[in-house]
């Protein structure tokens, strides 16, 4: 009898190691086919994050193909090159009419206090400025340069343009508008606004 029980017992041991085992490949596969979900999770946060810039790298990064949504900047700016602004990116909203996702390019060229009121402007200085990307925008500050635009929707908010602004086809001149806030300074550009096949 003993030993028909410690045969029961071995019998369930080893069927329990066995289905551990097995049950524990199937964990892991689970694992692996869960990953690529936390890898798009990431992308998506990083996407809708910003670029708080104090340098001209740091700058050239957050407008590029792999930068950000909104790039702040802490100072003045100088370059002597063209700088473009390219990549279509979500800001991590929702449009309140579609509930579909935005998308937005803003270059903020000011700091602001907890209650959003603007404490600093900065000014940057460039030869010229493109706007590849859809709903851009240049807000709160000076840029020094010609602006060209090519995206939809771009905007100037409360903004200092010291030079042209260049429409590259018919729907960026179509759709570009001033959104100055009441209580700011208004837009002002120096320049041209036209439309100009580049």
């Amino acid at each position: 009898m003993k030993t028909k029980s410690l045969l029961i017992a071995l019998t369930l041991a080893v069927a329990t190691t066995a289905f551990v085992a097995c049950g524990n490949n199937k964990d892991t596969d689970k694992t692996t086919e869960e990953k690529p979900s936390t890898t798009e999770e990431q992308k998506t946060d990083v996407v809708t994050t910003a670029s708080i810039v104090n340098d001209n790298s740091a700058f050239e990064k957050g407008i590029s193909k792999e930068g950000t949504w909104i790039v702040a900047v802490l100072n003045d700016l100088t370059f002597d090159k063209e700088l473009v602004v390219d990549g279509d990116f979500k800001n991590g909203k929702k449009d309140a009419t579609t509930g579909e996702e935005t998308y937005q390019r803003k270059i903020a060229l000011y700091t602001q206090d907890e209650n959003k009121k603007v404490t600093n402007r900065f000014t940057l200085t460039a030869p010229k400025i493109t706007f590849n990307s859809i709903n851009g925008s240049l807000e709160h500050g000076t840029f020094k340069g010609d602006v060209y635009v090519s995206g939809k929707n771009f905007k100037l908010v409360n903004q200092v343009i010291e030079g042209n602004i260049y429409f590259l086809n018919q729907e960026a001149k179509d759709t570009f508008k001033i959104a100055d806030k009441e209580d700011d300074t208004k837009t002002s550009i120096t320049g041209v606004q036209e439309l100009k096949a580049e």
